[in-house]
């Protein structure tokens, strides 16, 4: 018989779910840093460049996540590079999440008029000054919504990370039902914790989205 109570249960997965929630901003933090080197690439490089963010966005799309974590946490070994759960799961998420904004990003950048470059360029302003200046502070409106509309996939993506052995929420729940054998609790509340961080989230998008549609009114 269990000896573990409901707030037992609860205490350790609101432990595990700090690591899911870090686990989140890390990745979608650097996700954007690289997303935005991918999105200037794209827009501002030669074919070949673009080629080349092109077949690394559909790469990433292309394939589900948990084999990429797969790639990275059992490929990095096999050339000398030993890595963490930790590490693996950062940085796997890192590349998913890159893809996913370059490409969310490159429409709300390709939806801003023509106009909008001609007359720039008109001013002498370079490639640099047209985008800081120009171009992102109009397509920041439209990407912020879907941007943030993201970041609640992948908070749910980190669960994939407890296959390589990180602890966070969805293998916190694992180790815990193996403990208790009281699945259904275990797993209720672990979809609670999840729903509790994604839907605020959800909401806030919403939220983005009416505002900016009103403004651009």
């Amino acid at each position: 018989m269990s000896e573990f109570s409901n707030w037992d249960i609860i205490y350790n997965l609101l432990m595990a779910a700090r690591w899911t929630v870090l686990l989140s901003l890390t990745a979608f933090v650097l996700g954007g840093l690289v997303g935005l080197l991918l999105l200037m690439a794209r827009t501002a490089g030669g074919a070949w460049v673009k080629g080349l963010v092109r077949c690394y966005v559909e790469l990433f799309q292309g394939t589900p996540l948990l084999m990429q974590l797969f790639i990275v946490f059992f490929g990095l070994p096999l050339i000398g590079l030993d890595i963490s759960p930790w590490m693996a799961a950062m940085l796997g998420l890192t590349l998913f999440t890159s893809a996913f904004l370059t490409e969310i990003w490159r429409g709300c950048v390709e939806a801003i008029g023509k106009g909008q470059w001609e007359a720039s360029t008109s001013l002498g302003m370079k490639f640099t000054q047209q985008m800081r200046y120009i171009i992102l502070p109009q397509a920041m409106r439209i990407a912020v919504p879907p941007t943030v509309g993201f970041s609640v996939q992948v908070v749910k993506g980190t669960a994939v990370a407890s296959i390589i052995g990180f602890v966070e929420l969805t293998k916190a729940g694992t180790m815990i039902t193996n403990a208790t054998y009281a699945p259904f609790t275990v797993y209720g509340f672990v979809a609670v914790m999840y729903f509790l961080i994604c839907y605020p989230l959800s909401l806030f998008a919403g939220y983005l989205e009416g505002k900016f549609r009103h403004v651009a009114r």
